[in-house]
């Protein structure tokens, strides 16, 4: 149990390690042979093929060359923007990544949301996003939006209970001494 010098970075490193990064999971980056395999399973790019066989059976070769480079032209643009839209996906997950202010070992440390651990003292400041569940141990006046949880439109106060329990209780709301995520 942390005090108030908050975990040791040791223990904090262990708990990483032990339980893993506070993220969701992902899902796996697709390589560009991946993608290009989807495209290439792709209905409508048989269908090209296809009507680029049947004019190479006709006989007319150029109708069968133009069709197949078109086909051929559409993957290669498919596989391109497919790609683009990967890294950029992934750099706004970077970018949307809160930080989080942490107390370890009696300093505080500004820290990427992911390497928050259970047992770290989160400190909380105006406008700060929050990096990880947690409950209150002390507050000033503290408003919380959670929109996103409850639908509420309007910020809601929380305040510190000594006898807060630590599990069976109803998420969100007013005067409750737990923050969420987000």
């Amino acid at each position: 149990t942390p005090g108030p010098a908050g975990l040791s970075p040791a223990e904090a490193v262990d708990r990483l390690v032990r339980d893993g990064p506070n993220a969701l999971p992902r899902a796996g980056r697709r390589s560009t042979f991946h993608i290009a395999f989807e495209v290439v399973q792709e209905p409508m790019f048989a269908l090209l093929l296809a009507g680029g066989m049947a004019y190479l059976l006709l006989g007319d070769l150029t109708e069968a060359l133009i069709l197949l480079a078109f086909a051929s032209f559409s993957v290669v643009v498919t596989v391109v923007q497919e790609t683009r839209t990967e890294r950029v996906l992934e750099a706004l997950r970077d970018l949307s990544a809160p930080s989080a202010l942490v107390v370890r070992g009696g300093e505080r440390l500004r820290i990427p949301g992911r390497e928050v651990v259970c047992g770290d003292l989160l400190v909380l400041e105006q406008g700060d996003r929050i990096a990880a569940d947690g409950r209150l141990l002390s507050a000033d006046d503290l408003q919380a939006d959670e929109s996103l949880l409850t639908g509420e439109s309007l910020a809601v106060g929380k305040a510190v209970q000594a006898d807060a329990p630590s599990a069976d209780h109803r998420p969100g709301g007013e005067d409750q001494p737990y923050v969420y995520s987000g």
